[in-house]
């Protein structure tokens, strides 16, 4: 039976502004937040004409004289929904990639002795934000959070306003083409946060690198006391910590303490209370240890086997991006029933509910940025860029027992420019956490008769090496897949991170030839995958490639494609082909023990 234990836990912390906005607060959803949600009215502008001087949509201006007009006008009947897409939204905007301008009006009273901040917890890709017609900042990126420190700037009714554009560019992670939905808008929560003048800013709470009796981490205040006692108490472990923070206002610690292990098969959270003087935030987490030793990986030093699955942040029924914690309990309740401890997050970092979730359902998750293929690895902003999603990415999720793996890139290729970045992302996060595994999606294997070698020397600064390929789809078997014989030159963990075939549900045919896009052709192919694997040692997990049906613009066979690619084990209506069987019976007769 599940226990949920409880830690206090005092943070405070200081921390440099990175670029124009503020670093981020943590655990936003354990402070006084006032949502801002719901109806935003919005100005389609295809041709960002909105952003200059002539216009300037972000004034928000209205004639007041005779003669007075402008070209643009926030009026009620024209809205969307927050958080959400806008492509689902309206049919007039399934393909657009462009500008749109959001607008909120709000009612909030300033608070004395209270700052306030501005939180987006995710805007794709690009957009600038204005909070009563003064302009605060800019962020680029899809799929990580941000904020705006806004103390001393709020009225009793304000207006939001941000500028939201998701044209892809060569210049963009991801880049021109990518192999999903394109979705536009302010696809997650907006909340406006309030803490006290010396608040609880950030904490890291984890057990040690390789231990499993020392509670280790750090808290960080910010505000004008940044030298202050803090307090980490942990009810049930009879644990009550106090320090005080440096003038710098941070703490590090290490507690000795024996908490009990998180695992998929036991997901035990601790009731995470972090107070100060002035500040208290609860946070639910759990301890485990993540290793690798050889070829196994470890999990609280016992070997594991992942049982996972590819995930994008995608409802296909509804044609729309996931957002809420109905959303994830959907996908995540469908990795479940497939027999699943472990998640790929693909291609970039999944709603914060997401990750909450999973801590509490016990699923292990892989979590990456969106370096995917055609990346310029050549203009150096990709690696300030790239740094930068790390950042907020682990930021985010640092406390997540879940996540056992941070992952650089997918399927990008070999070169100078490439590995160089790759490397120096490497070393970056494990400068900001060296307790989790280091891992990417390749795809560059050697073909040898009936001998696949692992080749890429990216290989050499990961912990785990993952693995796309697609033997039976993309690439005819050499030999037969029982014959197939697997060779790894850096002696490092094996994950099978994407393997499939695409099929229609509901179309049969011949279970040997692609071009009928059947249900019994796919499940062959995943029936022949797995007889390869028996022969691979040093396999240590499954990733098929996709839990159901997804949007692509890049997708064009006109009768079975339709814009999807139908990869899934479960159609875009949620129904399990054939194949969802096949990879059902596979995780069930492996074993559940770690």
């Amino acid at each position: 039976m599940k226990k949920v234990l409880t830690v206090s836990l005092l943070v405070l912390s200081s921390f440099a502004v990175k670029a124009q906005y503020a670093s981020l607060l943590a655990n936003v959803h354990g402070r006084k937040l006032q949502s801002l949600n719901g109806k935003w009215q919005v100005i389609i502008d295809p041709f960002n004409g909105g952003a200059g001087n002539g216009k300037a949509v972000w004034k928000d201006q209205k004639p007041t004289g005779k003669y007075d007009f402008y070209e643009y006008g926030f009026v009620p009947s024209k809205t969307l929904q927050v958080p959400g897409d806008w492509n689902h939204q309206k049919p007039e905007l399934t393909y657009y990639e462009g500008t749109i301008w959001y607008k909120k009006t709000f009612v909030h009273k300033p608070q004395k002795n209270k700052r306030a901040f501005l939180y987006f917890s995710a805007v794709n890709y690009k957009c600038d934000v204005y909070l009563n017609n003064q302009y605060l900042g800019s962020h680029e990126g899809g799929f990580t959070p941000f904020q705006f420190e806004i103390t001393g700037k709020l009225k009793d009714t304000n207006s939001v306003i941000v500028r939201v554009n998701n044209r892809r560019k060569p210049e963009n992670i991801p880049a021109m083409n990518f192999d999903w939905w394109n979705y536009g808008g302010i696809t997650r929560d907006v909340s406006l946060i309030e803490t006290p003048v010396n608040y609880i800013k950030d904490y890291n709470v984890q057990l040690a690198k390789n231990s499993v009796d020392t509670i280790a981490g750090w808290l960080a205040v910010g505000g004008n006391n940044l030298s202050e006692p803090v307090l980490i108490n942990i009810p049930q472990l009879h644990l009550n910590y106090h320090t005080t923070t440096a003038n710098d206002g941070k703490a590090f610690f290490k507690i000795a303490a024996k908490p009990h292990l998180w695992s998929p098969a036991d997901p035990q959270l601790y009731d995470v209370i972090i107070s100060s003087p002035t500040d208290t935030v609860h946070e639910m987490i759990g301890f485990r240890t993540i290793q690798v030793k050889g070829t196994e990986i470890l999990l609280n030093g016992k070997p594991v086997f992942l049982k996972g699955v590819n995930i994008h942040e995608e409802i296909p029924q509804e044609k729309r991006r996931a957002y809420s914690e109905a959303d994830a309990e959907m996908l995540l309740k469908w990795a479940k029933d497939l027999g699943c401890n472990f998640v790929r997050l693909t291609h970039y970092p999944h709603n914060e509910y997401m990750v909450r979730l999973a801590d509490k359902w016990g699923i292990m998750l892989w979590e990456e940025v969106p370096l995917w293929q055609n990346i310029q690895f050549g203009n150096p902003e990709i690696l300030n860029k790239a740094d930068t999603m790390l950042k907020e990415m682990i930021t985010r999720d640092k406390n997540r027992c879940s996540i056992i793996m941070w992952s650089l890139s997918n399927e990008t290729s070999p070169s100078v420019d490439r590995n160089k970045t790759l490397t120096a992302m490497a070393g970056y996060v494990r400068s900001l956490d060296s307790t989790r595994l280091v891992t990417s999606a390749i795809n560059h294997v050697r073909y040898d008769k009936n001998t696949i070698t692992i080749d890429d020397s990216l290989c050499k600064v990961l912990d785990v090496v993952g693995v796309n390929e697609y033997l039976g789809w993309y690439v005819p078997w050499p030999a037969k897949p029982e014959d197939m014989v697997w060779e790894n030159p850096y002696n490092k963990p094996l994950i099978m991170s994407e393997f499939g075939a695409e099929a229609k549900y509901g179309q049969h045919g011949s279970a040997e030839t692609n071009g009928f896009w059947a249900e019994e052709r796919q499940a062959q192919v995943f029936k022949d995958q797995i007889s390869m694997f028996k022969n691979i040692p040093f396999l240590r997990g499954t990733c098929p490639w996709v839990l159901a049906d997804f949007r692509s613009e890049t997708r064009l066979q006109p009768v079975y494609q339709q814009g999807w690619n139908r990869k899934g084990l479960l159609s875009d209506k949620g129904q399990k082909k054939q194949a969802w069987y096949v990879m059902h019976d596979y995780y069930r007769h492996i074993s559940n023990s770690y």
